[in-house]
């Protein structure tokens, strides 16, 4: 009766007669009649009628015959002069109580239910426990850290038979959703549902039936307000006890937190308040929710002493592996490509449709997506080239040209950068104090990094005199996102993405003319002048470059045989 009638008719809305909510435990009356110990309280019907020796029922079929051993087990039992009274109850609806934080609670009486929908209260819980006796006021709605319901619920029961039965509905269903029941301790029911409010006591001492919780209140709201509030619309409905029935949380300053309880005498008038969600009070909306009294001492609770509440720790996310040094490129060639501006939903896939023919000349693992200190996309990524007049035509074709993502149309910046600029950005480097402009690299120059990271060749590495000395970054770790097969890899920038600064866009050529042998037809302006600039009115491929470089003489000053070009 208690594990399935009651439940069933409940999940399918009928209503069972009163007479359905009395009846005696044939087994327990057995054993008060003939047991004094408790050694009969295993005793099923079959077991029974042994004891007496009467016969066992074979005519009839099986659920008509278990009637017939019940009626000679019964008759023979007020024959021996037994009399079946204190008959034991159902209860259908969940009675309110108030339970206080010296209260004492039997560890044998409580479990904990867990996956409950958000929006459900303590009736509906009841509802789940149906044909079990839940104690008064005995479901305490848990409440995470933001003050917001979490999906679980402490149930107290008026005895351990009703708790363990209540432990065996583990995973049957409410609505759609499955519900775990565990077993729990009393601490925890008071921990949860104990209150030390007086005012509390005094408010929840009123015999509502009803209790709403009313969220997003203006920080000047006075209960007269809030009694205009149900009192207006299509569906009036009145406070209980006027102004005695609206209480206000408020910080232990006496500063007003935005939230309020509202009491309310019979059942029909919660449909009509929670009828008002999202009305205004003022310029602003107010979220209604039906709650219950253990919420109520929850809040007051925490709105009290505030150090109650303990934020969880957030994890420490472990540092993924170090990314293979062969995979990032380094040194000073300018074959590598910086997008800027990208949406941070985009995907290697949407870089590489964006890219267009260009994607045909990206390397092998060659698209680095860059994020920032918390794993978030930065919006912008770092693409090696096959070549640097591959990521010239790249960067001058593709420059302010618009991605579309969706409904989103973003236009891209596209700069044509070095393997050491796209380190200075992936390691988090810092960015190196200005100097004065040197004749040769020309604004490229970085510090050589740690030979334990990236071990540039030697004949790689800048000349002229150190610019800074800095503590060198921190390692590349490879972000584990899946990735499709050409994409690549993706890196966690541990340094703060605002404090690194911008590759530059365009950069002049200073270079020495006794380093560059320039093709015919091409001009030099004169030296001699103060106010002339070296500058290269002819681009010419590296190849070419490299062969026209002519090899100094001892006596003659050395100079970097590496030359670099820039966009001007």
């Amino acid at each position: 009766m208690r594990q399935c009638l009651h439940p069933e008719a409940c999940n399918k809305d009928i209503d069972v007669p009163e007479h359905y909510t009395l009846f005696h435990d044939l087994r327990k009356e057995f054993v008060a009649c003939y047991s004094t110990h408790g050694e009969l309280s295993t005793f099923g019907i079959q077991e029974m009628l042994e004891y007496f020796g009467l016969p066992l029922d074979t005519e009839n079929d099986y659920h008509v015959k278990e009637i017939q051993d019940m009626i000679c087990v019964i008759q023979r039992m007020i024959k021996d002069g037994h009399i079946f009274q204190n008959p034991e109850t159902v209860n259908i609806i969940l009675e309110p109580g108030i339970c206080s934080k010296d209260e004492e609670v039997d560890n044998g009486c409580v479990v904990r239910a867990r996956g409950l929908p958000w929006q459900s209260s303590d009736q509906d819980i009841a509802k789940f426990f149906r044909g079990l006796n839940v104690a008064k006021g005995g479901v305490a709605l848990c409440l995470s850290p933001m003050g917001r319901r979490n999906g679980e619920a402490l149930v107290r029961f008026v005895n351990k038979e009703h708790r363990d039965m209540a432990l065996k509905r583990h995973k049957h269903h409410m609505g759609g959703r499955y519900i775990e029941v565990y077993k729990a301790s009393g601490e925890d029911f008071v921990g949860v549902a104990g209150g030390t409010s007086g005012e509390a006591h005094a408010f929840l001492s009123r015999g509502a039936q009803v209790i709403v919780r009313m969220r997003g209140l203006p920080y000047d709201c006075v209960a007269k307000q809030v009694l205009d509030f149900f009192l207006s619309g299509q569906k009036p409905c009145h406070v209980l006890d006027g102004e005695d029935g609206v209480l206000f949380v408020k910080k232990p300053d006496g500063r007003a937190t935005g939230d309020a309880f509202v009491l309310f005498a019979k059942e029909e008038d919660a449909v009509k308040a929670l009828s008002k969600h999202r009305d205004c009070i003022g310029s602003r909306y107010i979220e209604l929710f039906r709650s219950t009294i253990a919420e109520v001492q929850q809040v007051l609770n925490r709105a009290i002493d505030p150090k109650q509440v303990v934020l969880p720790t957030p994890p420490i996310p472990q540092l993924p592996p170090i990314v293979p040094q062969h995979i990032i490129t380094s040194g000073t060639r300018k074959d590598c490509v910086r997008l800027r501006g990208l949406p941070y939903e985009a995907l290697v896939e949407h870089i590489l449709e964006f890219m267009g023919e260009h994607s045909k000349n990206i390397v092998y693992q060659g698209v680095h997506m860059v994020y920032n200190a918390q794993g978030q996309p930065s919006g912008e990524a770092f693409i090696q080239m096959d070549s640097e007049s591959s990521a010239y035509a790249c960067a001058s074709q593709r420059h302010h040209r618009y991605m579309i993502y969706g409904k989103k149309q973003r236009y891209i910046e596209v700069f044509q950068c070095s393997g050491d600029d796209m380190n200075l950005v992936l390691t988090g480097a810092v960015t190196p104090p200005s100097t004065k402009a040197l004749l040769s690299p020309g604004g490229t120059m970085l510090p050589p990094p740690p030979v334990a990271i990236f071990p540039p060749a030697a004949a790689m590495l800048p000349r002229g005199p150190p610019q800074f000395a800095a503590h060198y970054p921190p390692p590349i770790f490879y972000w584990p996102y899946p990735s499709p097969p050409v994409s690549p890899t993706n890196y966690y920038n541990p340094a703060n993405v605002g404090g690194i600064a911008a590759i530059p866009q365009q950069a002049a050529l200073l270079t020495p003319a006794e380093c560059l042998q320039l093709a015919p037809g091409t001009t030099v302006p004169a030296t001699n002048t103060p106010t002339a600039e070296p500058r290269i009115e002819a681009f010419l491929p590296r190849m070419d470059l490299e062969k026209r470089v002519p090899v100094p003489a001892p006596s003659q000053a050395e100079c970097n045989p590496f030359v670099e070009v820039f966009m001007v």
